[in-house]
């Protein structure tokens, strides 16, 4: 059969084309330094050059357009073209492509050199000067400086007119020190520029700065470090993987060993690919003296540009200044300065730009140095840390937010290794319980019973006034716009002061004081004070008391370092440009240049990196909570053993087989399982094989064991059973050690069957070994009893019970005896000195981040500065062919189910989950459109996409609207012109409007944009206020505020432009909603984004149409097998395997507050998917209410533990009754609740 070839397109990243309008010359040269270019410009006046030279920035043909204009006009009139590309071939592809393809067809000299001093074989094959002529041409640049330019001219011109060769290229000095008025200079007279006594910040920039006349931002440092009372050392250097800078750098801080150190140069020194040998970084090296390295960023775009727009940096810099520098563990600041034009050379036909510095960043920049500096020299006794716990909702019973984490016994872990340290905390409270109700008996968020509490501590008005009255005016005119001015806030009280004999007005704070430590609860982002007014305000500015409540913990008690404890606050969620922020940008203006230190989950690189980017946290990542498989119980076992008696009558007793039809009929109805199944209630074959599998499958779900806390590693059965968590997946090449365990094992005993994948409810027909058949009294029937039966012998074998029954289970024990388990063991002391190397303001070890249980060991042991992703390789090809294999199992289930292929779908796209998996998400909206992402051979990053025939489809392409989060908007831009790019091919393409819809709605005049996300510097999705603070009547009210905030457009002809008819059309059309989650360590009903995303859309779609779409909650934990499923069966899974299971609720009973914390969250999350779909069925309230509040233990763990949280769960209960969310089949249940409410039990 004859296919079509599929058609090639590139990414439109949406900048605007540039018309460089040359003249053509005797030698063009177009390069992204502008030092190089400034060089030459000063070379060809200086030396009076002949030939005629075109200079031209790369910068300035980024747009293909502008790439077509620049070739027709200029390059291919020319004689020499000269293009030296950074960052190799996968930065400039098209043009790289073009310029070589049509000066070759028209024989025009061109050679395209690497930016750097690496050579790049892609650039030198398609090139065509000869190979002494490129590496002269390239050695010249390389070595940089005036003589060389000049030479480089001169040999440019050898080719071009036979002139006799220049002298070869000179090596200018790689590494050095400079000072600002004395040029390079040396250590040591540098030093008499200092006082001794004082830190020293070595400034690291590129050598291209001193040759190219870039001095001004470095100087500017200089003189603003020395204000700080610093000791500034600017170090050049021409690449930080060079041996010679290396060896310099080294020698140097031998001499004068670095507090701080502040580095400009871009990319990283470590690899992103474990495989890859890492050069010796010399900013950590053993003589770098632990100091933390501080990512200054040198913008690629003018201080206009950067003061208009929120995006902060373009999607180079981000790739280049930003995600790749945190690879090497450094903290990113702010952007110093900008380019500048300096003059126009009418010689050059080119602008010669200049980098200027920005006052109020370098001064920024100077303060934070200073401050990490003062956290290095203090004495620890005196060392004021102020720990931070988020609220949200911002009620009493779900204080001290942190996802996966016990966050006050976290608290009281590091108190303790505080105290072991010589750090001051008088009076801390010895347990968690007793921190609590610490908190709890002082003013909290919870705004009703603020008036009745006493403690924490007061911030005079007047003082807060006098720091307040600093801010930028662009700032106080927005917070005092919606909340008018201080003595407005609602938290502002009255406070007897004796000293002054007087009434002081001032700010209660949610502040507790134990000598030198705090602990703190971040106050409500203001949604809490007037919901009804606020709800549709993305970018809503927080409220005085917000600003009071870090103003008092920098400037009454001038803590040293702040630490939000766990995932995650909401400063990092303020208003503001994305990243490199402005001094009026609200994280910045509230923050300020203070130390940040954020204990966070491994898992959540996304939200990490916000918290990163934006307020320059260092992240101390902390290990997930135990996993261990759900198992089963109660009325699950019940079944399970009816269903095992029904298969073993059936050849013995057919009377029997009756009875127990009856009875599984019976349970399953009753229990509700009839509805979560979809059983057709007659008891057949085809009903008791589906209640049989969806038993196994609960079984074997993977559900956390409790919570994780921070500074402590698991032990003990919660150890074994996280150990074999981690080795179920296989990992890197799946070989001999890194296989599957429970894959290996059934090997050894040569059963034929894939652990990970197989028919559950299959009767099993293989051998029964012995060494599997004694170790459960369980009938074994079933491919799911085998597994089962494996699962029990891991966990045998791992307490020593059992022996290994062959060699593959040898390798993988071995790994985790030598390797895995040690790692895990290691991980709690790990995290200690990650946070108490941070609080002694030294730099923290980085490391990857990811899930763990996805097969990505790589990211243990915790305790470091997580990174996350290259993004210019996203989607990779390995998210490719899962996002391939989910798109197709996706459309085929919509096609089994709904009898058509499915053709119109809204999809959310996270930060967080696309940097975790590499780009599932993106990759499988590619795969439904048709299109396939192409990867450049080496360096494996995306360059562009081809269209897939429909002939190669064998189906309709699917027309994709893309929902962002607010951190995918600020993370990856160019995965946006990705998206936007293909389906405006798609659009474009000449094919039945069956096949291609989304092509006949574009030609019918509809507009083509596909992606949409919140206000640019705004981030949620709206629903969390509506529903935590009540204030909504029906579903249409949600699905009003989901479309309110997700209607900002983003693409090339939109960047976050408000089109809320486009999105509304979106909607209207839309046929399912899908949203993908890729691994277990969390779940559907234990985060708010979920329902804000996924519910929120739900029932936007069902008020604009009028009916319910199909709602699909993909399973993507385990990648070689995604599972396709509805969100009522995904809820359902999730109510029975963890909500109510007795195993779960036990585990969360060992924390105490957080564990009822947890419980009420879950019915939270609950009720809000009631709320949004529909999904949620009466009888999950009735389990869940069962299994909290009528069983007797559980009960009375959340009254003596989190009573706020037993009153919150019976409001909950009672406003699901209400609003006819809950019909309860016990008729005692609201009075149940009212009397709980009323405390009368």
């Amino acid at each position: 059969m004859h296919l079509l070839a599929a058609k090639s397109g590139t990414i439109d990243d949406g900048l605007e084309p540039f018309d460089l309008s040359q003249t053509p010359a005797d030698l063009l040269f177009i390069s992204s330094a502008d030092s190089e270019l400034t060089a030459l410009s000063e070379a060809i006046t200086e030396t009076n050059h002949k030939s005629t030279v075109r200079l031209a920035s790369l910068n300035h043909l980024q747009h293909p357009m502008s790439v077509d204009l620049h070739l027709d006009q200029t390059a291919a009139k020319s004689k020499l073209v000269i293009i030296r590309v950074l960052g190799g071939l996968g930065y400039w592809q098209y043009g790289v492509e073009q310029y070589s393809s049509i000066l070759r067809e028209k024989k025009i000299p061109i050679a395209l050199l690497p930016g750097d001093d690496k050579p790049d074989p892609e650039l030198r094959n398609l090139s065509t000067v000869k190979d002494e002529d490129y590496d002269q041409l390239w050695g010249y640049l390389v070595e940089g400086g005036l003589e060389n330019a000049g030479n480089f001219l001169k040999y440019t011109n050898s080719m071009l007119k036979g002139d006799i060769n220049p002298p070869s290229p000179k090596p200018v000095l790689k590494a050095g020190v400079y000072w600002p008025g004395e040029g390079l200079t040396s250590p040591e007279e540098i030093y008499k520029n200092w006082d001794l006594e004082q830190p020293v910040v070595p400034i690291i920039f590129y050598r291209a700065l001193i040759q190219g006349v870039g001095l001004n931002p470095v100087n500017r440092l200089v003189k603003a470090l020395i204000k700080d009372s610093l000791n500034p050392l600017p170090i050049f250097v021409a690449s930080l993987k060079d041996p010679l800078c290396q060896a310099t750098i080294e020698t140097i801080f031998k001499k004068s060993p670095p507090t701080v150190i502040l580095n400009s140069t871009a990319f990283s020194v470590n690899s992103l690919n474990s495989e890859q040998k890492t050069p010796d970084n010399p900013l950590t090296s053993v003589a770098a003296n632990k100091a933390p390295v501080f990512q200054m960023i040198f913008s690629s775009s003018t201080e206009d540009v950067w003061e208009a727009e929120l995006n902060g940096l373009s999607g180079r810099d981000i790739a280049m200044n930003v995600a790749l520098p945190e690879v090497d563990g450094r903290i990113l600041s702010r952007a110093v300065s900008f380019k500048g034009e300096s003059f126009y050379d009418d010689v050059t036909e080119c602008s010669i730009t200049t980098y200027r510095a920005r006052g109020d960043r370098i001064t920024f920049v100077s303060n934070l140095a200073k401050n990490w500096c003062n956290l290095r020299q203090v004495e620890n006794k005196y060392s004021r840390p102020a720990f931070i716990m988020a609220n949200y909702p911002n009620r009493d019973g779900r204080l001290a937010n942190g996802v996966g984490l016990d966050t006050p016994e976290s608290i009281i872990t590091v108190s303790k290794e505080l105290n072991k340290n010589g750090y001051s905390l008088n009076g801390f409270p010895e347990s968690s319980a007793e921190l609590m109700k610490i908190l709890t008996s002082g003013p909290t968020n919870w705004l009703p019973d603020r008036a009745k509490k006493s403690g924490g501590e007061f911030y005079p008005l007047e003082n807060y006034l006098e720091e307040y009255k600093k801010l930028p005016y662009e700032f106080r005119s927005k917070v005092e716009a919606r909340w008018g001015l201080p003595d407005d806030d609602p938290f502002i009280k009255s406070f007897s002061s004796h000293a002054q004999k007087k009434k002081l007005k001032g700010f209660a704070l949610s502040i507790h004081r134990f000598h030198n430590v705090i602990v703190g609860l971040q106050p409500a982002r203001g949604y809490n004070i007037d919901a009804k007014e606020t709800y549709h305000s993305p970018d809503l500015m927080p409220p005085h008391n917000y600003i009071a409540f870090y103003f008092w913990i920098r400037f009454e008690f001038k803590a040293h370092a702040i630490i939000h404890m766990g995932k995650h606050g909401n400063l990092e969620w303020l208003p503001g440009k994305s990243l490199a922020l402005s001094n009026s940008c609200t994280p910045e203006a509230i923050f300020g240049p203070t130390p940040h230190i954020y204990p966070f989950i491994v898992n959540d690189p996304g939200e990490g990196t916000q918290a990163k980017r934006r307020s320059q946290a260092v992240i101390i990542d902390h290990l997930t909570p135990p996993m261990a498989r759900a198992e089963t119980y109660g009325p699950l076992r019940e079944l399970e053993g009816l269903i095992d008696e029904y298969y073993e009558a059936h050849s013995i007793d057919q009377r029997r087989v009756k009875i127990l039809q009856k009875e599984i009929l019976s349970l399953t109805g009753a229990s509700g399982l009839t509805d979560d199944i979809g059983l057709s209630g007659k008891g057949d074959e085809s009903d008791l094989a589906k209640l049989d599998a969806y038993l196994c499958d609960l079984k074997e779900a993977q559900i956390r064991d409790g919570l994780h806390i921070f500074g402590l590693s698991p032990t003990g059965d919660l150890a074994r059973d996280l150990v074999i968590s981690l080795t179920r997946l296989p990992r890197n090449d799946g070989r001999k050690g890194n296989s599957s365990l429970t894959q290996a094992i059934a090997n050894d005993f040569h059963l034929d069957l894939n652990t990970l994948d197989s028919n559950m409810s299959q009767t099993w027909e293989g051998p029964f070994p012995n060494g599997l058949k004694d170790i459960s009294e369980d009938k074994w029937r079933s491919f799911g009893d085998t597994i089962e039966r494996i699962e029990i012998f891991s966990q045998k074998l791992l307490d020593g019970e059992k022996q290994s029954p062959g060699y593959q289970t040898n390798h993988v024990l071995d790994k985790i005896r030598t390797e895995i388990h040690p790692t895990v063991s290691n991980c709690g002391s790990s995290e200690v000195s990650g946070i108490l190397d941070a609080l002694n303001g030294k730099f923290v070890q980085p490391g990857p981040s990811g899930a763990p249980t996805r097969g990505r060991l790589d990211v243990l042991p915790t305790g470091r500065n997580f990174y996350s992703v290259d993004s210019r390789s996203i989607p990779t090809i390995t998210a490719w062919n899962i996002g391939w294999k989910s798109a197709n199992l996706l459309l085929e289930k919509h096609l089994q189910d709904h009898g058509d292929w499915l053709r119109t779908i809204l999809l959310s796209a996270w930060g967080t989950s696309n940097m975790r998996t590499g780009g599932d998400d993106i990759a499988q909206c590619l795969a439904l459109m048709g299109v396939k992402p192409k990867w450049d051979d080496i360096s494996k990053r995306v360059l562009g996409f081809e269209i897939l025939p429909l002939s190669v489809l064998g189906r309709p392409r699917v027309d994709v609207t893309l929902r962002i989060s607010g951190f995918f908007r600020d993370a990856f831009p160019q995965l946006i012109s990705l998206v936007d790019s293909a389906a405006t091919s798609i659009m474009n393409l000449n094919e039945p409007p069956d096949q291609n819809i989304a092509a006949a709605r574009f030609k019918s005049g509809e507009d083509s944009n596909r992606v949409y996300g919140a206000k640019p510097g705004a981030y949620g999705a709206g629903l969390q206020a509506l529903i935590d603070e009540r204030i909504w009547n029906s579903k249409s009210d949600l699905a009003e505020s989901y479309i309110e905030w997700g209607s900002y457009a983003y693409g090339k002809d939109a960047s976050g432009t408000k089109k809320i008819e486009g999105f509304k059309t979106r909607l209207k059309q839309t046929e399912a909603i899908v949203q993908n989650q890729d691994n277990r360590e969390h779940d559907i009903l234990d985060s708010d984004d979920y329902y804000q995303f996924e519910g929120g859309a739900a029932a936007a779609v069902s008020t604009l149409q009028g009916v319910n779409r199909p709602i699909y909650h993909n399973d993507h934990s385990r990648p070689e097998r995604p599972i396709i499923r509805t969100l009522e069966e995904e809820i359902s899974r999730v109510v029975r395997s963890r909500v109510v299971n007795p195993k779960w609720i036990n585990g969360v009973k060992r924390h105490g507050y957080k564990g009822a914390f947890e419980m009420a969250a879950t019915l939270d999350y609950l009720f809000a998917f009631s709320a949004t779909t529909g999904a949620v069925k009466s009888h999950h309230f009735d389990l869940t209410y069962e299994a909290y509040l009528e069983d007797t233990e559980t009960f009375n763990f959340i009254k003596d533990n989190n009573e706020s949280a037993l009153f919150e769960m019976a409001e909950k209960f009672k406003e699901a009754l209400d609003r006819g969310l809950w019909r309860p089949k016990s008729n005692s249940a609201r009075t149940r609740l009212e009397a709980i409410s009323k405390k009368l039990i």
